[in-house]
Order: structure tokens, then sequence, then C-alpha cells
């Protein structure tokens, strides 16, 4: 908003330039820089830095469930992190990895095209040298895999590819499916070499050998649910996921939880004298209770049924004739303090 200046305030900042005391070229001079942003029309950006988050967060569960399952594996200490997530030009991804490698072309069902999983040689020859009886070392011999060597490795990506199905469950229903194995990295045109992806690196050590787990995915294999890679969208689904699939797993697990039954014939008060000098053969009768009378049958510490005592083949068991009113706490309370006097 501009301030409008008195007659007085005019005549004194004329004053003042004529006298030297403030600098014309201050006054025209802008307050604010002007910010110029660098762009690359070669390298457009097609993930935000939300989405490139969201894929971040995803990966950091597939790297969890990949260092369980390999240790199991491979009966070795294996860590498997996130180390970064980029975006780049697909010919700067195959320039960047070496030449032979592991590259397993991946079919990301239901999504369109594919995607490529690297695994560093290092690594490779560490998980091969530890299911073949060795210690895990890695190999400095750089060659191709044979064919025992392949089917090898072909079982390992399918292992964690189990794991990324699990990773990605909060934005879709994926099923990765192993292609073929490919060790040249220009063999595996999955997509034009313009076409921008995005670059999961995942530092890999088993035992004393370091390398690197590449996970690459094209736009154009993402694009369908880019919507879907955002914060908000990924909360809700984790919270959506706990009220159904949580809890359905939760009352499964619940069902198998032994609890005892107790039926309760009857009760009768007695002190610890006459308890002490009970003998075999003794007979106690019950206090208010008649044998044409259903009996309580408790499960935990709660009355939940009214049941009639029987006989199946040689074992007894009750029948339950009908379920007890639910009641409030304290009437359950004073029911349990009049049942005790």
């Amino acid at each position: 908003m501009n301030e409008v200046l008195s007659q007085d305030e005019i005549d004194q900042l004329l004053t003042a330039i004529s006298s030297g005391d403030v600098e014309t070229e201050e006054i025209s001079q802008p307050s604010e820089n002007r910010k110029i942003k660098i762009y690359d029309f070669k390298r457009p950006d097609k993930f935000s830095k939300e989405q490139i988050r969201t894929v971040s967060i995803m990966h950091e569960t597939f790297a969890r469930l990949t260092t369980t399952s390999l240790s199991a594996n491979l009966r070795s200490l294996v860590q498997v992190h996130v180390a970064s997530v980029d975006q780049l030009t697909y010919e700067e991804f195959i320039r960047s990895i070496p030449n032979p490698t592991t590259l397993g072309i991946i079919n990301m069902d239901p999504l369109k095209g594919s995607a490529i999983m690297e695994i560093d040689p290092a690594i490779t020859f560490s998980i091969i040298d530890r299911l073949f009886g060795g210690q895990g070392e890695s190999t400095k011999v750089t060659r191709d895999l044979t064919d025992i060597e392949t089917t090898v490795m072909e079982g390992i990506v399918v292992r964690i590819l189990g794991n990324m199905r699990e990773a990605w469950s909060q934005v879709i229903d994926l099923r990765p499916r192993l292609g073929q194995i490919e060790t040249n990295p220009q063999f595996a045109g999955i997509v034009p070499p313009t076409e921008m992806v995005v670059l999961v690196t995942l530092e890999t050590k088993i035992g004393d050998v370091e390398g690197m787990m590449n996970f690459c995915i094209p736009y154009l294999t993402i694009e369908p649910i880019i919507s879907k890679l955002s914060a908000q969208y990924w909360y809700s689904s984790v919270r959506r996921g706990a009220t159904t699939e949580n809890l359905t797993i939760l009352r499964d697990r619940l069902s198998t939880v032994d609890v005892p039954l107790v039926v309760e014939i009857g009760s009768m008060n007695l002190t610890v004298r006459e308890v002490l000098s009970l003998q075999v053969n003794d007979i106690i009768r019950l206090q208010g209770t008649h044998v044409s009378d259903d009996m309580a049958l408790r499960v935990g510490d709660r009355r939940k049924f009214w049941c009639r005592p029987g006989q199946i083949g040689s074992k007894l068991a009750v029948q339950i004739t009908s379920v007890i009113e639910e009641i409030d706490t304290e009437e359950f309370e004073e029911l349990t303090e009049e049942e005790g006097e």
C-alpha cells in the first residue's frame, strides 16, 4: 500500500536530495532482487518432493523386510537401508551402473511397463558364495554369471520381490514378477533414454562386503498411481488398513487364544477348619441350588451362559440352554457381592 506524503515531507525530501544527504540511486534501486530458478528442459522434474518422500517411506519398509529375509536365507548378518531416492533420465541410470552386472527385469502387474532391479556385482557374488557354502566373500573378477549362478540369483530376486509387494500394499496391490535377468545394461532398454525414472538406491552390506541395490521405476510405469504417492493418501491408507485388515488379523489371532470355561454347580461357605477336616466320601450340601436348576457357565471371569449337565459317550459335558443377559458393571459387582454373602 502506497503512502501519501504531505507537502512538508516532500519539501524536506527535495532539500535532502539537493544537499547530497540522500543519493538518487538509493531511491531508484529496487528493494528486492528477482529470484531466478534454473530449469533444465532435458530433465523435467515429473516427481514432486512429496512423492519422492512417499517412495522413500515405502522402500524403507521394503529395506527392513529385505534385511530380515536375506539374513534368514543366507544365515548371515545382512543390512539394507535406503541411501537415496532421486529422479533422473534412464540414460543416466544406465551409464551409472557397471557392466556386467545383475539386472532383473521386473513386470509391475497390474501397472503397465517394467522396472529394473540392479544388484551390484560385489553383492551378487557374495550371495552366491554364501549359498554355495562359502563365507560370503566377494570376488574382484569381473565376469558374466554362469547358468547355475543365474538360476540362484533368480531365486533371490523372487524372494526380494515378495517384500516389495508388501511394502507397496498401502498404495496398490502390486504383483511384481521377474521376467528375466540380464548382465549387459545395453540389453535392458525398457524405456527411451530420455524418459524420466525414479531411482531408489539401497545400501547393502553382507558380512564385510558392501555394495548397492538399485530399483529403477520409469515414470510411464508409475504414472497411473502418481496421485496416490502423497502423504495424505499414504497416512489415510495406513489408518484404513489399521481398521480393516489389521482388525481382521487381530480377530483371527484372538480366536486361537485358550480361554478357561468353568461350570458352577453351586456354592457353600465353609471355614478353613471344616475344609481341612474333609475326608473321602464326605457329602457337601450346596446352598440355593436344585438338581433341576440350570448351572452358570463362566468364560474367564464372567458368567456368559446357562447350561445343563450331561454326558457324551464316556465324557461329562454340558449343554448350553440360554445366554445370560449382559449387565452393567455396577449390577455385576452388586450381584457378585450378594453371591459372596
